[in-house]
């Protein structure tokens, strides 16, 4: 006997929300073109329930740090912290999963919300549908603000556009945006710090390798543990307190993040590593001909070559790199000409007198006298 189907449909309950009661929270996916290259992007997506005024920023990872930034960028966007936020179940929100509404928050989330000072809501598994107003927005993003895909040169590009777009729908909506605006919670007086805190330990090449990426930092630094915290576009390092390196974060893999400033003390003392040391030959096309010309001309020429990559503590690197382009055009490209080229632009920039326009001089009121008062001096009478 053949069983009949169960063909019942799942039905829901429409979902409301006072002013300032509810935000939701979600992530998605969207491929831009960013030089020209075609590129996946993290898309944080915030949504309030009851005006339905929706944040989106756009970054190259969904890690914590990411998650972080999203609210507080939000957060200051809105002018206001609404009283609850829905999530799904992320791993950077939730680390486990406990029975019923229960759940084990990330640490880091705890910390931002008693910062920030709202409550946190999570969907059954499996049930998104449970936060459909920033479902829809995902997709209602993709189809509206980055239909044809964008052509950008960075990624802040990129976030202006769709802060642009946000700005406009937060227009549509103005009447009840008006009075959700009224009922959000004030903002904290400082900003939450959307980081990630981790111990590295230096090796003797002074890199440290954080996210499957080295890093650099001062010489003094070697071999020491130091403590890192990693930002979405930065990596602060610390020894103890004191901030020793700041590097631009990279979301590659095996890329070493060097900086010539760290190396220069060791070049000093070891000045024929100047020839192949891998920070050097991250520096711009002109040093690359200015050491093979120097290395051509003698076999000891990696000892000028240093001299010249030490002038970088002494004076501004965009000046170096200036002087040393000059000094290749004009054929002369030794230490001392090099060195002459950056004290003659210092002490034009020293003896530069700066004009002030003629309007701005003030007015002197000098009286004129009589020449006769000064008869005396030749003998004759006074008047």
């Amino acid at each position: 006997m053949q069983l009949e189907r169960n063909t019942t449909k799942e039905v829901f309950v429409p979902l409301a929300a006072d002013w300032g009661e509810q935000a939701q929270v979600d992530w998605g996916r969207a491929k831009v073109y960013i030089n020209d290259r075609l590129t996946e992007v993290c898309l944080f997506c915030l949504r309030l329930k009851a005006s339905l005024v929706p944040f989106v920023w756009a970054f190259p990872t969904e890690k914590i740090e990411a998650f972080l930034e999203g609210h507080r960028l939000a957060f200051e966007w809105l002018g206001g912290v609404p009283g609850t936020l829905v999530y799904d179940n992320p791993k950077t929100a939730v680390t486990k999963i406990l029975k019923g509404p229960y759940r084990e928050e990330h640490t880091m989330l705890s910390s931002l919300r008693a910062h920030y000072l709202f409550d946190s809501e999570f969907c059954n598994p499996g049930k998104g549908n449970e936060k459909g107003t920033v479902e829809n927005l995902v997709k209602y993003v993709r189809r509206n603000a980055m239909v044809p895909l964008p052509r950008v040169s960075s990624l802040e590009e990129l976030n202006q556009k769709l802060i642009s777009w946000c700005e406009n729908q937060r227009q549509i909506h103005a009447k009840d945006w008006e009075q959700e605006r009224r009922e959000l919670r004030p903002l904290p007086t400082s900003p939450f710090r959307c980081c990630k805190t981790n111990v590295v330990k230096v090796n003797s090449l002074l890199l440290f390798q954080f996210d499957r990426n080295y890093y650099s930092v001062p010489m003094d630094c070697g071999h020491k543990k130091l403590r890192v915290e990693a930002f979405v576009d930065k990596i602060e390092v610390y020894d103890n307190n004191k901030l020793v390196a700041v590097h631009k974060r990279s979301y590659k893999r095996g890329e070493k993040v060097m900086e010539l400033e760290h190396y220069l003390p060791v070049i000093a003392r070891k000045p024929r590593a100047a020839k192949n040391a891998l920070v050097v030959r991250k520096l711009p096309e002109v040093y690359q001909k200015l050491r093979i010309m120097l290395c051509k001309r003698s076999p000891e020429g990696y000892r000028e070559y240093a001299k010249i990559l030490l002038l970088n503590m002494e004076y501004n690197f965009q000046d170096v790199l200036t002087a040393v382009e000059d000094s290749l055009k004009s054929g002369h490209t030794g230490f001392e000409q090099i060195r002459q080229l950056l004290i003659s632009k210092e002490l034009r920039i020293k003896h530069t007198v700066k004009r002030v326009p003629a309007n701005t001089l003030p007015t002197l009121n000098i009286p004129i006298d009589s020449p006769s008062k000064f008869n005396y001096l030749i003998g004759g009478a006074t008047t």
